[in-house]
């Protein structure tokens, strides 16, 4: 039984794993830290890198979970993803992830957004 949000988002990152490994993708690492911010999971989806977002709800309302997701968390993201890249060099190209769970359902949105509109107003 999930009791807290912590509870709630452990439970929807282990099942956006399971998810992104039966679409293909290799976890590389989860909730990987930095003075920016968490990396829910960077994984590799082919030739891809992915630094992937996570965003868990016990239901919709408010905007749902891709609401979250707004310019401050992008640049945040961002700036993790960079961090990460400075002690992790790799030529393959990189990609933002969003995944949503709600109440149990997963939606994957590949490319999610791209670094450049990180901070981007509007969206």
């Amino acid at each position: 039984m999930i009791t807290t949000a912590t509870d709630l988002g452990k439970e929807g990152e282990d099942l956006a794993c399971a998810h992104l490994r039966a679409n293909g993708y290799e976890i590389v690492s989860r909730n990987w830290r930095t003075r920016f911010g968490e990396i829910d999971v960077i994984a590799r989806d082919g030739e891809t890198l992915s630094f992937v977002e996570v965003k868990t709800r016990s239901r919709g309302g408010f905007g749902g979970p891709e609401a979250a997701l707004h310019p401050h968390k992008r640049a945040r993201l961002v700036a993790a993803a960079r961090a990460f890249l400075a002690g992790h060099p790799s030529d393959l190209p990189v990609r933002f992830d969003l995944v949503t769970v709600v109440n149990g359902r997963l939606r994957l949105y590949k490319a999610a957004f791209r670094a450049d509109e990180a901070c981007s107003r509007g969206s």
